[in-house]
């Protein structure tokens, strides 16, 4: 097994719409003496993505559908937020007084599809009025931000984005993939043998959530200022990979 390295990258500055995520993160990497090698991956929080992308929306100029009026009542929000939700939805999974679940357009099953309050302040108005919907399309920023690296560093990295969810039946948030580019999501060990020679028959290693769970570790939650981490020793070849191979098929998911 190879040492597995996380570097959170300091000094990062608080990301305003239209800003170079590339170039902010080869400063970062400079500033930390890190030169950047074939293999290694650069994990980057949802919310710079969503900044940098302006996806930040006033709730104020949100006008609420009958439908976001009414499951607002349900679940004790504010019926513009929920509006957002539903925009950003494929369906309701879940609601009651406080919670709404659902399947974002993206694919996953989440809370409040993603759209957040913490850490967000908008360019006027009521600062607790402005919230941060995930980036338009997480696989594209991946590819995007892993281009202009490679370009500028002449290496092969990958590039992942991740956000905290829940989980069914456990408390409290990890951090998951919601967009990847250069790396595999899913692992296929099925066919290997293990140490006593039993051949595998179902394993399969969510190996972009494994990471993205150790690199939210690292991120912190709160007012660290850490959005970036570097990862080297990543511990599978590096491929051409998306999304969409880690979500459990409709028909296999027992949670519905």
């Amino acid at each position: 097994m190879k040492k597995l390295e996380l570097t959170p990258l300091a000094g990062i500055p608080l990301i305003q719409a239209g800003d170079d995520l590339a170039k902010i993160t080869f400063d970062a990497l400079k500033h930390e003496n890190i030169p950047l090698l074939d293999g290694d991956i650069l994990v980057f929080a949802q919310k710079i993505i969503s900044k940098a992308e302006g996806r930040l929306v006033y709730l104020p100029e949100v006008q609420p559908s009958d439908q976001a009026i009414q499951i607002a009542a349900e679940v004790e929000k504010d019926a513009r937020f929920i509006e957002l939700v539903l925009r950003e939805s494929r369906q309701v999974i879940r609601k009651r007084p406080g919670t709404i679940i659902v399947e974002h357009r993206h694919g996953f099953i989440c809370a409040n599809a993603g759209i957040d309050h913490s850490n967000v302040r908008g360019p006027y108005g009521d600062p607790d009025l402005w919230v941060l919907l995930l980036p338009e399309n997480p696989d594209r920023s991946a590819q995007q931000i892993r281009s202009e690296i490679e370009k500028r560093a002449g290496v092969k990295v990958g590039v992942l984005i991740i956000d905290s969810h829940g989980r069914a039946w456990r408390l409290g948030t990890v951090g998951v993939a919601i967009g990847l580019a250069g790396l595999p999501g899913l692992v296929d060990l099925r066919g290997q043998t293990d140490m006593f020679g039993y051949q595998l028959r179902i394993t399969q290693v969510a190996a972009a959530d494994e990471l993205a769970a150790a690199a939210s570790l690292v991120m912190g939650q709160a007012d660290e200022r850490t959005p970036i981490v570097h990862v080297r020793g990543f511990p599978y070849p590096l491929r051409e990979g998306s999304f969409a191979e880690l979500p459990r098929p409709i028909e296999l998911d027992l949670f519905r």
